[in-house]
């Protein structure tokens, strides 16, 4: 089995996970980028204010997204993009609860996407003063990049994955959390985790 996975970043408009304004998504297959994609969201109404402090962090605005595809219209475009893979993102345990918070608003049915935490994997790895992406990333050879850009962020996560898996001679993504002593999360329980791994 391959090194595959679909690296994802989220950002919000405000506090609320449902808020999501802006998603990037990297698909790698056997260890190596092949696609990726990003696109605005239109957060769902009730969490769709656009506070000061999320814009600066991002410069995203409540105009950009007018004319954008609300949650329920883009979850299928995401879930085709990121198939059955198992989803990484740096702090996974943020981007998988936006998904679970803005299919909770929006009454949308929630995928049950497994994940891999690029922040975890870093600091299993890496030995460094701050484990913040940029920092992780650049351990990871993957140079400068605008941060809080989601694709550029979901680039950033992808490449630490790679590097890690590299390092550690893992070929898959569950074979590189054995190796370093983190874990898969699952909704569906750890049962259902080996089901797939012995898949």
């Amino acid at each position: 089995m391959p090194l595959d996975f679909t690296a994802i970043d989220f950002e919000t408009a405000n506090s609320s996970p449902a808020s999501a304004c802006s998603v990037g998504l990297v698909r790698v297959r056997d260890g190596a980028v092949v696609a990726q994609t990003g696109w605005l969201i239109r957060p769902p109404a009730g969490h769709d204010e656009f506070q000061e402090w999320n814009v600066r962090i991002h410069g995203i605005r409540a105009h950009e997204v007018a004319g954008a595809d609300g949650w329920i219209d883009q979850l299928d475009r995401l879930c085709a993009f990121a198939g059955a893979d198992v989803l990484v993102a740096h702090n996974a345990g943020f981007d998988l609860n936006v998904i679970r918070r803005a299919c909770e608003v929006t009454e949308a049915p929630t995928p049950p996407y497994r994940s891999l935490c690029s922040l975890s994997v870093a600091r299993k790895v890496y030995d460094l003063d701050s484990y913040k992406l940029p920092r992780a990333a650049a351990a990871a050879g993957f140079g400068a990049f605008p941060h809080h850009d989601a694709l550029a962020d979901a680039r950033a996560c992808a490449q630490i994955v790679i590097d890690a898996a590299r390092r550690t001679a893992s070929r898959t993504v569950h074979g590189l959390a054995e190796a370093i002593g983190v874990r898969i999360a699952d909704p569906l329980g750890p049962s259902a985790a080996k089901v797939r791994t012995a898949a």
